[in-house]
């Protein structure tokens, strides 16, 4: 894309800096191709997620307010992870409610909150500037896929206003040459943080939603949540196991940007056969 890339504060959160890297990775690269540059804040840290907020909601949502401390004003704060943008959004929306939260925020963090810091998911910037070309090529060849939201990206009521991040995978996978399958299991937890205290719980929660991929005809499974990603993968206990990839790793796909095969050598379930057999890689 021509021009000067607009530069956009991004949150990768736990999961992207270490066990998902191949979509951090990804997300970049589909950014610069529709014209963002990706600015790490410096510095963050866990955003509190589901090992702290059940335990400490306190630690939990300063945990949360020092990332929101770190984010340079005057641009979006790009979050990825659903569980993530969950614990920020959260917690900004209860430092613009409550003056002693802020008051302590400043004593805490020196300075004042940003009201208007605008924090954004992934999803929001690829529904707004996701075509980058007037007619998209359809080089992802037929891939019958079954899109796995996961349940975090439900908001809670106090978020119930924010945008609905619904079919907006189909949509753009949809252009770009991808069937998706229709099935049961788009919303269904995959068992989150259980897959580490209660591997026997979570096992069996993985194992349905895997299976009514298949049964529906999916050749693979797009995740939005690189939890999720990460527990389609280890707690899998069927037999036949079907190929996770982020959404964003399929964007670059579509969108012809150089991938290394690198990215997919991460992956527990090899999805080079499934490229390859699709003629997409």
């Amino acid at each position: 894309m021509p021009g000067a890339l607009v530069d956009l504060s991004y949150f990768p959160g736990c999961s992207l800096a270490t066990t998902a890297r191949e979509n951090d990775q990804s997300l970049r690269k589909v950014c610069a191709q529709i014209g963002f540059r990706l600015v790490e804040i410096e510095d963050w840290n866990c955003c509190g997620s589901s090992s702290a907020h059940s335990i400490n909601a306190d630690l939990a949502f300063h945990l949360a307010c020092r990332n929101l401390s770190l984010a340079p004003p005057g641009r979006p704060l790009l979050v990825a992870c659903p569980s993530c943008i969950i614990r920020l959004r959260s917690a900004h929306y209860r430092l613009k409610q409550d003056t002693s939260r802020q008051v302590d925020y400043e004593r805490r963090w020196g300075r004042p909150p940003d009201a208007d810091l605008n924090i954004i998911h992934f999803f929001e910037l690829m529904d707004a500037n996701g075509h980058p070309v007037q007619k998209p090529a359809a080089v992802l060849n037929g891939l019958r896929f079954a899109p796995y939201y996961g349940c975090m990206l439900a908001q809670p009521p106090e978020l119930r206003h924010e945008k609905s991040y619904r079919d907006l995978m189909e949509k753009l996978l949809h252009s770009y040459g991808a069937e998706s399958v229709l099935w049961s299991y788009h919303s269904r937890c995959c068992g989150t943080y259980l897959s580490v205290a209660r591997p026997d719980v979570a096992e069996p929660m993985v194992n349905r939603i895997i299976q009514g991929a298949l049964d529906a005809g999916a050749e693979c499974i797009v995740t939005a949540c690189a939890m999720c990603h990460l527990n389609l993968e280890i707690r899998c206990g069927l037999k036949n196991k079907l190929p996770i990839f982020h959404f964003s790793e399929l964007l670059s796909l579509a969108l012809r940007i150089p991938v290394p095969k690198s990215w997919f050598a991460k992956h527990l379930v090899d999805p080079m056969p499934l490229l390859a057999k699709r003629g997409i890689l």
